[in-house]
């Protein structure tokens, strides 16, 4: 039953591609980088046809700026997060190993804002260590910082100083009850709650990188919280996360065709979190272990 209802998404998303190349987000939105680069991924553990996904990864490329970024819009390039998604789309092709590399190389030598903390700072976490950010001169979260370390990982890169350091903000923005939010610790003294998909992305980038003393009670934290996710975003990131971690729930499918049946009552769920959902049913040892994202070596 599962790989029937994965196929029906399989297909939904194969109707988004656009005439000209890549993928919307939702009906009518028009070409999303970001979309396109989660449906490539899924489509890659999914065995699709792989023509489309040659398609796809050309289109990606085709939107690269000269210095290596993948910007969200062409009229916004200081929105590069999308370029940590075009690495892991681009992994394993031979055609797209130079705009894979270039993606590389900008991210190495681009962080966000940063600078020492002050003692009379309100803020819990320590800003001075380096991480990315969801847009350019910003300062460093934990989600655009644990993507950008996944895809680090995935070229053989967890050994760089940068991927060491972001290892080390991730850790440092982790909540000391356990879990994370988007990046902040404390305010004013005050802890600040945990949320799933933040805590799901960074298990999975930290998945053999770090003691499992060191995030157990992440782990715990999330295992608790998944039992009651009903919408895609968090509940593919928290799968993930906890398979990383080999803690993945018994009833994962379950919660998965739950998630996907909600579409009844909220509508089209976007590109990418169809493409999210169908990573979180098949990867069942986390997303750095398939296939299709396997470590290369540098």
């Amino acid at each position: 039953m599962i790989n029937e209802i994965l196929n029906s998404v399989i297909s939904e998303i194969e109707r988004r591609i656009l005439p000209e190349g890549g993928l919307e987000n939702h009906k009518g939105g028009g070409y999303r980088p970001d979309a396109t680069a989660w449906a490539v991924i899924a489509f890659k553990t999914w065995r699709k046809d792989t023509k489309i996904i040659q398609q796809l990864q050309a289109r990606l490329a085709s939107e690269q700026l000269d210095d290596g970024r993948v910007c969200l819009l062409p009229k916004h390039p200081d929105a590069f997060w999308p370029t940590s998604l075009a690495i892991l789309a681009w992994h394993g092709s031979a055609g797209h190993i130079n705009s894979q590399y270039r993606a590389v190389n900008f991210l190495l030598n681009t962080s966000g804002r940063h600078f020492e903390r002050k003692p009379d700072s309100p803020f819990g976490h320590d800003p001075s260590i380096k991480g990315w950010p969801w847009i350019e001169n910003t300062h460093s979260w934990v989600e655009p910082t644990a993507l950008t370390l996944i895809a680090l990982r995935t070229v053989g890169y967890e050994k760089h100083p940068r991927a060491i350091e972001a290892i080390n903000m991730l850790l440092d923005r982790q909540l000391h009850r356990g879990g994370w939010n988007y990046g902040n610790t404390k305010v004013f003294g005050h802890e600040l709650n945990s949320m799933p998909a933040p805590t799901g992305v960074a298990l999975q980038a930290l998945a053999g990188l770090v003691h499992r003393e060191k995030i157990e009670k992440s782990l715990l934290y999330l295992k608790t919280a998944v039992k009651k996710l009903y919408t895609p975003f968090s509940l593919g990131w928290s799968l993930l996360g906890l398979s990383a971690w080999n803690e993945r729930p018994s009833n994962s499918q379950a919660l998965v065709l739950s998630c996907l049946e909600r579409q009844k009552r909220y509508g089209p769920y976007p590109t990418s979190l169809l493409s999210l959902l169908i990573l979180a049913s098949i990867c069942e040892n986390g997303l750095l272990n398939q296939d299709v994202l396997v470590k290369s070596e540098t």
